[in-house]
């Protein structure tokens, strides 16, 4: 399986590290520590060094309760992060769910749109729609993702009920969607949206059926990355959960990225670049091996 991308034709027979460049002053993962143009340029740079494969620029926090930008705004915070990173000899991805946006970083060179909406954000100032965005382009990616309600609304009334086959439905919806519009089965990846607008139960029921997602022929793009998930299931209280830091979810995002790879996911997008790319080194080895046996017992 291949991911087309406006420059790249992704070879998915390996998962993919999508490394995380949040340029941004109030995400919940690093606090604003690449907010500056020269503090995200270098966080691009560190990224691909340690062996991230595409790199996903975001310049608007979507966290639970995450106050929106204007078009302007964004804009003003990622495209010279993103002519950089495009430079860099690697995909280069832009998380936007603004059409003006989409077409910006596209005209710029990106990739890959990764639209935590699934392209069905709509501005009232403006008719441009983000599937005419990616539609109109020849060869750019799309990442669709599932999210319920809003990132202002998600968290205070997630989903009910058994959400795989609702996420599925949705997902399949978008994505036949867009092949009818003219988007080509292969420029379209899918992400379950862990965390958004669902219960820890029901995140972690995405990953241990995760196999009911990839069945629909799509790639399946896996965000775990120090998700406040992880620490529900890991510390003993709530209190314990409020006082975890992020960064120490490192390790716990670490195996939910195995686990998502386990379970068929094709892309993991992550924080913690280099210490998930020598986890997945090993897991390669280990299945290599496996399949060294079977061949040979054949």
């Amino acid at each position: 399986m291949h991911w087309q991308t406006s420059r790249f034709s992704i070879d998915l027979s390996t998962p993919k590290v999508m490394g995380i460049v949040n340029v941004t002053p109030d995400s919940f993962s690093d606090g604003g520590s690449h907010a500056s143009e020269a503090a995200a340029k270098a966080h691009c740079e560190k990224l691909v060094k340690d062996g991230a494969h595409i790199l996903d620029i975001g310049g608007e926090s979507t966290r639970p309760g995450a106050v929106a930008l204007d078009e302007a705004e964004e804009l003003g915070r990622i495209m010279l992060v993103v002519r950089h990173a495009v430079s860099l000899g690697v995909p280069v991805s832009v998380d936007t769910y603004k059409p003006a946006v989409m077409q910006a970083v596209l005209d710029a060179g990106a990739d890959i749109i990764n639209d935590v909406w699934g392209l069905r954000w709509t501005s009232a100032e403006s008719d441009l729609r983000g599937e005419s965005v990616v539609a109109g382009h020849p060869r750019c990616g799309v990442c669709l993702m599932h999210m319920y309600r809003e990132p202002a609304t998600m968290q205070i009334a997630p989903m009910e009920g058994d959400v795989v086959p609702q996420v599925r439905e949705f997902l399949q919806t978008l994505a036949f969607h867009l092949e009818f519009i003219g988007v080509q089965a292969p420029r379209i990846c899918i992400d379950p949206g862990i965390g958004f607008g669902k219960t820890v139960a029901q995140n972690f029921a995405l990953l241990a059926r995760q196999q009911e997602l990839v069945s629909l022929g799509y790639p399946v793009l896996a965000g775990w990355s120090r998700k406040s998930s992880l620490a529900a299931v890991t510390q003993t209280s709530l209190s314990a959960v409020a006082r975890m830091d992020v960064q120490d979810r490192m390790v716990p995002s670490v195996a939910a990225a195995l686990i998502a790879v386990q379970n068929g996911a094709s892309v993991v997008r992550v924080h913690d670049v280099k210490e998930t790319v020598l986890a997945l080194k090993v897991w390669a080895a280990v299945r290599a091996q496996a399949e060294t046996t079977i061949s040979t017992q054949r």
